[in-house]
Parts: C-alpha cells; sequence; structure tokens
C-alpha cells in the first residue's frame, strides 16, 4: 500500500494506482488502528498476573453472566498465560474481508454464548458426550481476547493475529482460534510453526475446498489461498498437509497439479463415499504424521458439513460430512497424537438463523478439548468413549456371555463396568 504522511497531499492525487493500491494517510489518528487500538494497562490497579475470572457464579445458563469463550477466566498479557500455567487459550480472530459472504467475523463472540449450558463448578457432573471426562476439570483454560482487527484490511491484519497466537504457543498453551474467515489459517499456521519449528507440525485441514489457489481477484491471500502460501512458504510440508471432505465444482487442473507436485495427501468425498469415513481418517491421521512429524493442527472449515447440517457458513456445498461422522473423529484425532492448535472458521453468525450451527461449532470445539483431556490422562487409544455411555449393563452382560439381551435375568454387577471407555478400547 502507498502511503502520505500529509493529509493535504491527497488534493488532487488520485486514491487508487493503476496496481490497485489504496493510498493509507499516516497523519490519521487512528492509521495505526491494530497496535494503537490496544489499551494502556499501565494505569490499571496493580495486580498479580494471571487469569482473572470476571463471573459470579460457578456456572449459569449461556445468556447469564459476562460472555466469555467455554466460561473461562480471562487473561490479558503473556504473563497471564505463563503465571496461569494455562493450558488452553482461546482467541477471537473477527476477519471476513477475504471472503464472499461476510459475516463470519460475528464468529468470536457469537461462540461465547454458544453453550446451552456452561461449567458449573462442582454443582453438576458435566462429562463431555460420553466420555467419561470433563476438559473444564481437566484443562486449565482462559479467554485471551480478540486480535485488534483493521476492520477495512485483511492484509493489514495479518501481524496482530499472529503476534497473539504466538504468544499463546510461547507460554506452552495450545491456542483454539475461532474466526473469521479461512485466511486466518496462515496467521495461525505461522505463527505455530515460528514456536514449534517449520516443517515439524502436521495439518488435519476439514474443508469442502482445498484453499490452494494461487490468487483470487489478484489477491495473495483470501480465504481460497492459506493452504498455497503455507505450503510455497515451507511452514507446512505438503506431505504433512492433510485434507478432508472436498467436493463441488472449484477444482482446477493446475490446482490438482499443485498438490501432487508437492505430494499433498487429499480425501474427496468420492473418496469416502468409496471406502468409508473411518477407514479414510485412519489414512488421513498416518499421513500428517509422515516422515517423522509429531505435533498436529486441526483447522476445521465449516463448509466441510453438509449444507443440509451447517449451512450458515460462507461458502455452503451438498453431499458433505456429518457431525456423526466429524466429532468421533475430531475426539480421535486429539486423543491420539499431540494437538498443538487448532481453528475453526467460515461459521457465519448473521446467517445462523436457528442457532443450529452455533451449537456444532461449540461441540467440535469440545470434542477436540476431550480428546486432548483423556490424552493428559494417558488414554490414547479407543473411541474415547466411557462403556457405561455405550452399553447398558444389561447388554454389556449379553455381549460377554453371547446371549440374547432378553435372556438376561435379575440384577447385573456393575462392578465390571470402568469409568472410561479407553481403559477397555471399545472399538
Amino acid at each position: 500500500m502507498n502511503t502520505l504522511a500529509n493529509g493535504k497531499a491527497i488534493i488532487g492525487t488520485e486514491l487508487v494506482g493503476e496496481n490497485g493500491e489504496i493510498i493509507i494517510h499516516t497523519g490519521d489518528a487512528s492509521e495505526g488502528f491494530c497496535t494503537e487500538i490496544l489499551r494502556d494497562m499501565s494505569n490499571d490497579p496493580k495486580r498479580e498476573a494471571g487469569p482473572i475470572n470476571v463471573q459470579r457464579t460457578a456456572g449459569g445458563m449461556a445468556h447469564q453472566g459476562i460472555p466469555t469463550m467455554m466460561r473461562a477466566p480471562l487473561a490479558f498479557t503473556p504473563e497471564d498465560l505463563k503465571v496461569g500455567n494455562v493450558d488452553v487459550a482461546f482467541m477471537g480472530a473477527g476477519i471476513d474481508m477475504a471472503i464472499s459472504r461476510r459475516g463470519g467475523a460475528w464468529g468470536p463472540q457469537a461462540f461465547r454464548t454458544s453453550d446451552i449450558l456452561t461449567p458449573w463448578g462442582e454443582t453438576f457432573d458435566m462429562d463431555q458426550n460420553g466420555s467419561g471426562v470433563d476438559f473444564n476439570k481437566e484443562l486449565n483454560m482462559v479467554d485471551y481476547g480478540d486480535a485488534p482487527i483493521d476492520p477495512f484490511s485483511m492484509e493489514r491484519s495479518i501481524a496482530p493475529v499472529r503476534k497473539m497466537v504466538t504468544e499463546i504457543c510461547e507460554a506452552n498453551a495450545i491456542p483454539v482460534i475461532i474466526g473469521g474467515d479461512h485466511s486466518l489459517m496462515y496467521m495461525d499456521l505461522t505463527a505455530v510453526t515460528d514456536v514449534h519449528g517449520k516443517g515439524k507440525v502436521g495439518v488435519i485441514h476439514f474443508d469442502a475446498h482445498v484453499d490452494g489457489e494461487c490468487h483470487g481477484f489478484g489477491h495473495y491471500l483470501t480465504h481460497g489461498s492459506p493452504v498455497r502460501r503455507l505450503i510455497d512458504e515451507g511452514h507446512v510440508k505438503g506431505e504433512n498437509f492433510v485434507q478432508i471432505g472436498m467436493r463441488g465444482y472449484l477444482f482446477s487442473n493446475e490446482l490438482l497439479h499443485w498438490m501432487r507436485k508437492h505430494n499433498m495427501p487429499y480425501h474427496f468425498m468420492s473418496e469416502i463415499e468409496v471406502d468409508g469415513f473411518d477407514v479414510v481418517m485412519e489414512r488421513a491421521i498416518k499421513e500428517a504424521k509422515s516422515n517423522g512429524v509429531e505435533k498436529i493442527f486441526i483447522s476445521f472449515d465449516m463448509d466441510a458439513l453438509d449444507v443440509s447440517v451447517a449451512n450458515a457458513c460462507a461458502s455452503p456445498e451438498v453431499g458433505g460430512l456429518t457431525t456423526q461422522q466429524v466429532l468421533p473423529a475430531l475426539r480421535k484425532i486429539a486423543m491420539q497424537n499431540e494437538v498443538v492448535g487448532m481453528d475453526i472458521v467460515e461459521w457465519n453468525p448473521l446467517l445462523d438463523h436457528d442457532g443450529s450451527s452455533k451449537l456444532i461449532a461449540n461441540r467440535i470445539v469440545r470434542e477436540v478439548l476431550t480428546g486432548i483431556s483423556l490424552r493428559r490422562k494417558g488414554i490414547v487409544e479407543g473411541s474415547g468413549l466411557a462403556e457405561e455411555y455405550v452399553y447398558s449393563p444389561r447388554t454389556k452382560k449379553a455381549l460377554e456371555e453371547g446371549t440374547d439381551v432378553t435372556q438376561v435375568k435379575g440384577q447385573v454387577d456393575l462392578t465390571s463396568m470402568h469409568a472410561l471407555a479407553a481403559v477397555t478400547a471399545v472399538k
């Protein structure tokens, strides 16, 4: 972008040049929006570093209290993250300038009210989706707030997002970035690989589209090009960048040639149709960790789901995945692998009239957090489901005896029921 130091110089000067660059007025007090908007906290009341719980109650409904992600305490500085020994830090990145249907910028705020029930401390047992584990008790989580976004420029918002993700990673916490459009994957993964090492992180990318175009409308970074930028710049190796769920008509021969050139493992919905989702997922996990890569980043575009499941997204497409497929898969990915970050993008709250897509976005994140919690408890095999949520005692006894469930009589001994599914590795 061209700049002018003196606003008077704009008189008689064409605002837009032949190459589309727009002149920036550096004399404008609001020009440094992404940095100067940050509040000066030097005069705040002195406090010890660490997360701050802003809730009056231990739990409540989603409409109660001050909205934070997963009702977590707030953190404002890198010192808060470090002193708080934070495991997971949520952050919002409301960018939607690089997308065809605007509205995704509201994603972070909407996510903060996406729970039907919020954590209730010790009041209720809140095992997550049949896992027998409550990630709210297993993980030390914070809401790190939103990145300062330039509302008129995606390009000028790159550095603030990357900086915040880097701060989280440098505090040895896992960043969970709520978008926002899929251009965010570029900022998120450049930050993650800055800390964990270029070429040392594998990516499992759920999407209806490859997002590997060279450019769009002259822009080198849009929601359709972050994969190209990340691989071409060497942040992630093509052979460790695994994609699942692509379909539709936005696939050129040039794009497929580029993917094959970089040895990218890609799994179209046609492969899932032929071989089945579970088989394809097993392949994908192995591919993401090929050649010694141990760390995984999950990027989930809401349009990976079928339009009948989640239509409140930027580029909906028919013939996609279901929640019954992706939720167990995400839990297993996080349970079986070292996840060092995730983002969820392309959800448009302004189109989510019944709130169903908001609920799905919430559950996607919950499954990943549940998988991380299981792994930290040493549970890395099986389904990650608690056995008592899979079989009733009567059904389990019938299976053990090889009899029909109607033949099981009397009281069933409950001592054989395990608290965690992975103890017995329910397949």
